[in-house]
């Protein structure tokens, strides 16, 4: 067998392998082959009842990433070697964090505390510390709402961090570019793909040619405004023609501008919205969080 490659003849025998062993309802099963480019399997076991996998031989961490981010309840159905043939095994998560994966196989991972809908706005506790100071997941929520994502586009976030996590946990058939200038911050990021176990992001240091020119064109774009904002439109219109926007800023006097701004890269008639959110804090007194402007358009409209 093709330690890359599941033909549809493999993943026929592993289906049938499973339901004559097991009592599985293979109806519902959401099939994902990790052996190919840009599949995460930690979002889509969180998203989904029944996974069937289909890997390769190797990630010797692949269980104790379930369980450090909390899927150790989840149930693996499995056998030995690389065949659909022979003694079915069943084992929590939570009892195999200490083994790998040592045969290109399949297996069956059953999740019954998936969520069946997309969820916006992780606690900020679950990212990686380091560098970034990630945005409050509420004001997260509703730009990721303004993205309009859906599992299949490709995205460009710059300087969005935990956005650009949290993206990639969604667009499990698309992929995502996150621009980070920092240093520290794409050490940042480093951390979060490894920690969330994400094949579909990739980082790169600045937005041009030489370093997108190679990547799935983006169908939307995710910015903070900064200094080299008009030449982060001005690549991404002549890439994309029909390129969706949205605009993250704290300074009133860039939002008051953005319409002016948006329409010389035909960007016509943009939303422009402030949000404002307040929490309650220990001493029961009503903290006020920065209230960014939210830019949102498309061009051609």
């Amino acid at each position: 067998m093709n330690n890359n490659m599941f033909t549809n003849a493999h993943v026929l025998q592993w289906l049938q392998y499973f339901a004559a062993n097991t009592e599985i309802d293979l109806e519902h099963v959401k099939i994902l082959d990790i052996t190919r480019k840009n599949k995460n399997l930690i979002p889509t076991v969180e998203a989904h009842r029944c996974v069937l996998v289909f890997t390769e031989a190797g990630h010797p961490d692949i269980f104790y990433k379930m369980w450090d981010v909390g899927l150790g309840d989840c149930v693996v159905i499995y056998n030995e070697g690389s065949e659909p043939e022979g003694e079915i095994k069943q084992n929590k998560v939570s009892e195999m964090i200490d083994r790998g994966i040592n045969a290109s196989a399949g297996m069956i991972i059953l999740n019954p505390n998936a969520r069946s809908t997309i969820k916006f706005g992780m606690d900020n506790k679950k990212f990686a510390s380091g560098s970034v100071k990630y945005v409050g997941s509420e004001i997260r929520s509703v730009l990721l709402s303004k993205m309009q994502i859906d599992e299949t586009k490709n995205l460009c976030i710059i300087s969005g961090e935990s956005i650009a996590v949290e993206a990639a946990m969604i667009v499990g058939e698309g992929t995502v570019i996150a621009v980070e200038y920092k240093e520290r911050d794409r050490e940042t990021m480093e951390e979060n793909v490894t920690k969330f176990g994400l094949q579909n992001i990739t980082i790169v240091d600045h937005v041009g040619e030489d370093t997108m020119g190679s990547l799935p064109i983006p169908d939307v774009t995710m910015l903070v405004a900064s200094a080299s904002l008009e030449h982060e439109l001005e690549y991404l219109t002549g890439i994309n023609p029909s390129m969706e926007f949205v605009i993250y800023t704290l300074d009133f006097k860039v939002a008051a501008g953005m319409k002016d701004l948006l329409a010389k890269y035909n960007i016509n008639d943009p939303t422009i919205i402030q949000i404002a959110v307040s929490k309650l804090t220990s001493k029961n007194v009503f903290e006020n969080q920065p209230a960014p402007w939210i830019i949102s358009g498309k061009c051609g409209e």
